[in-house]
């Protein structure tokens, strides 16, 4: 312990010393969360659903046959229990409850307003009003193919539409990309700051200093990663304060299990960083490396555009993509105030990789030179 002590001291006075890096901890979560929240999104496609269908019949079966054969919507679930459809949305299972009363049919055929329902996920305001504007359009072509049925031409009859927005009542888009834009910030920062790390002192020559000393390889690797843990740490907690002081962002769930569950994704982040440290001979290699995979987890973790959206091959990829993982934990806690049963695969995915990650950080490094 003594000797990790010393390796963490050192690193830190090496981190303050250099006066570019102060600038890119306290100035970059300003500067991402002010420019990258207003982020566009995309179409969507493919929203998920959970049906309560209390009426099963034939009226019924038809409108949810014209969920099921549109390009928008994909059923994923079926239970006469709202218990279930608020778990599968919790679980982002789910992006939407379609909820069919027991009276539908009866309301229809006896020339009554009818009611339907649909509870949308609104984490996402822009992808929640496009999934309003396309259920809505749905119901309203059923309306109009069956009109004949339920009323003469001069007196139309429709139905009822009750909207429920969960999570992110006001459709604020801010609130969907601020918790995603602080996953950013924290892997940017740890994985670029990690990766360099090795490198920077191979460049300087201080690399030569301690491979001859009696430290060990784990001993060496805890005293780099865990400055950078603490200081990611530490930029995640600076980084919700100005998104709280500035947008002003709710905070549904525990701190604890943010900032618990942020320990475990730094140790994959940085362990990403290490591994690629030990691979590069130059800061420029590790740069371009880290940049390389930055760029990919990005794009593919739903930050700007939702995962179901994407390709199946694309979607498959996210199970090995940390940040998608991540993001999801954090989206789940703010907004939802999802607990650890909520995220619990996350977590096991997490870390599992973290796990992988060092182990292969401490094989790679060696204490010669190539």
């Amino acid at each position: 312990m003594r000797t990790i002590r010393f390796l963490i001291q050192k690193e830190f006075i090496q981190i303050f010393r250099n006066k570019g890096m102060l600038p890119i901890i306290f100035g970059m979560p300003i500067i991402q969360l002010l420019i990258l929240t207003n982020a566009a999104t995309f179409d969507l496609r493919n929203v998920q659903f959970h049906l309560i269908d209390r009426d099963q019949t034939t009226t019924s079966r038809k409108l949810v046959e014209k969920f099921t054969s549109s390009e928008y919507f994909i059923p994923v679930a079926q239970s006469f229990s709202d218990e279930k459809g608020e778990e599968n949305l919790k679980s982002n299972r789910a992006r939407m409850v379609l909820n069919i009363p027991g009276n539908f049919e009866k309301e229809v055929l006896s020339n009554k307003v009818s009611h339907i329902q649909f509870i949308i996920n609104a984490e996402d305001g822009n992808a929640a009003g496009l999934t309003q504007t396309y259920a809505s359009n749905i119901v309203h072509a059923f309306a109009m193919e069956y009109q004949s049925v339920w009323s003469s031409v001069d007196n139309p009859k429709q139905i009822k539409i009750d909207y429920s927005f969960w999570y992110n009542p006001e459709l604020n888009y801010e609130t969907y990309m601020i918790p995603g834009i602080l996953v950013a910030l924290v892997s940017m920062i740890g994985l670029f700051l990690s990766g360099m790390n090795i490198v920077r002192e191979k460049e300087i020559g201080t690399i030569e200093q301690l491979n001859v000393t009696p430290i060990k390889k784990h001993e060496f690797i805890i005293g780099k990663l865990l400055p950078f843990w603490l200081l990611g740490l530490f930029i995640l907690g600076f980084g919700l304060f100005v998104a709280k002081l500035i947008f002003n962002i709710p905070i549904m769930g525990s701190l604890w299990l943010i900032f618990g569950t942020a320990a475990v994704y730094l140790i994959v982040v940085l362990g990403i960083g290490l591994f690629i440290s030990t691979v590069t001979d130059t800061q420029q290699q590790a740069m371009f490396i880290a940049w390389f995979f930055m760029v990919i987890f990005m794009l593919l973790g739903g930050l700007f555009t939702p995962i179901e959206s994407m390709p199946s091959w694309a979607q498959n990829l996210t199970v090995v993509n940390p940040i998608a993982h991540y993001i999801q934990m954090m989206r789940g806690i703010l907004i939802k105030g999802a607990v650890i049963g909520d995220i619990s695969f996350q977590v096991i995915v997490l870390s599992l990789y973290s796990i992988i990650m060092l182990t292969l950080s401490v094989l790679r490094y060696r204490k010669v030179n190539d």
